[in-house]
């Protein structure tokens, strides 16, 4: 299944983008799942017909779906206790009515993420269109994954459940209950569930296309967009202007507004695709005016992309890993080895990289930042690289 996910900044226009690509792939022949983020029905609003928590057929081969958290909330978290009943009363701990239960930060964006996964690998639909929230909710949301499994490898290592026949002792030792296996086979669930999600945002038919008016507003935005999903591995494919005025304009405020968009969609033009959709004077409400907006083909497959690229030989014998980090500045980068991971910054952006088996065996010789990519120098360290007899 391809995969389209739609951001940009607030009031980009970005819900609109997303519902006139997936109403024009559907008129194409193509089954299409439209997934929306927004709590609120916008995608409605702009569909001109309502959605729903569960997904509805909104036009001939579109579908709308706004995935309820709460419910899945509820439903998880009484799972829960069902499961961990024994350690709950072990503890004296009263369970939660389900009444009582309200969904806690970040629970939105876990059903969000689970939505995304049952809906990659359905087989009902031809694409998915994804409606993210704006650019800095959406690249928290897409960093969540990653994230969330290496706190659980953190917090219990795989390699802990090889001790779980010495458990029983442990416990008797320590004086407390030691985890159960219910509580590293959740884990395990949890884990493989975020798994299936990293997949789905590294496949090779996903894609990420950036909403955004031009405008200073919109370049620094752009700007910013960027290098986030360029840290995340996830490039823009199609940075679609929206809300383009024509050329030629009589009033002289529009000229000079008009002037001022084609300078930006000149600069942006230098270091994406960008695909213009003109001005209807209107805010879009409705298939009709959807149909109205053209919208960049959905069926055009992605570049694939690795990130970062494969580690290359240097001349002298280091080893070189190479970070695409397009419009990073040389001012705004940090580089931090720690034990086997890599902490990489680049501005308001975090990514904490594990290192490859090869790498770990050397020590940091050096990084400079060259043609927007990061390339860190890795030289083997003597005392673990085999000796030459």
């Amino acid at each position: 299944m391809r995969t389209i996910l739609i951001t940009g900044p607030g009031g980009s226009g970005r819900t609109t983008v997303a519902a006139a690509t997936a109403l024009r792939a559907a008129r194409a022949g193509i089954r299409t799942l439209l997934l929306g983020a927004d709590r609120t029905d916008t995608l409605g609003a702009a569909l001109g017909t309502a959605t729903g928590t569960a997904p509805t057929r909104v036009a001939p081969g579109l579908t709308a779906w706004r995935p309820d958290a709460v419910t899945r909330f509820h439903e998880d978290l009484v799972s829960f206790q069902d499961r961990a009943a024994s350690v709950l009363d072990l503890l004296g701990a009263s369970r939660l009515e389900p009444e009582e239960l309200t969904p806690l930060p970040g629970a939105e964006e876990l059903g969000l993420l689970r939505a995304l996964r049952d809906a990659a690998l359905s087989d009902a639909h031809d694409l998915l269109v994804v409606d993210l929230p704006p650019v800095p909710q959406a690249l928290a949301l897409l960093a969540l994954p990653e994230e969330l499994r290496r706190y659980l490898r953190r917090l219990l290592p795989p390699e802990r459940q090889a001790a779980r026949a010495l458990r029983p002792v442990l416990g008797r030792l320590a004086g407390v209950p030691m985890p159960t296996d219910a509580l590293y086979e959740t884990t395990a669930r949890w884990d493989l569930e975020l798994a299936a999600v990293e997949a789905v945002l590294a496949d090779r038919g996903t894609a990420v296309r950036l909403v955004a008016e031009p405008g200073p507003a919109g370049a620094d935005a752009v700007r910013t967009a960027g290098l986030g999903l360029a840290l995340r591995g996830l490039p823009v494919e199609c940075l679609v202007a929206n809300r383009v005025l024509p050329d030629t304009v009589e009033d002289p405020w529009l000229a000079g507004l008009a002037a001022q968009q084609r300078k930006t969609l000149a600069d942006w033009r230098e270091s994406y695709t960008v695909h213009p959709v003109t001005h209807l004077g209107r805010d879009p409400q409705g298939a009709d005016d959807l149909g109205g907006l053209t919208t960049p083909d959905v069926n055009t497959a992605p570049a694939p992309v690795e990130w970062p690229v494969a580690d290359r030989l240097a001349e002298d014998g280091v080893l070189v890993w190479h970070i695409p980090l397009p419009g990073a500045i040389r001012e705004s980068l940090d580089l931090v080895r720690r034990g086997d991971e890599l902490v990489v910054t680049a501005g308001q952006f975090r990514r904490i990289v594990a290192l490859p088996s090869a790498l770990r065996r050397c020590t940091v010789d050096g990084a400079a930042l060259r043609d927007g990519e990061l390339r860190v120098r890795f030289a083997p360290d003597p005392d673990l690289w085999p000796r030459a007899r």
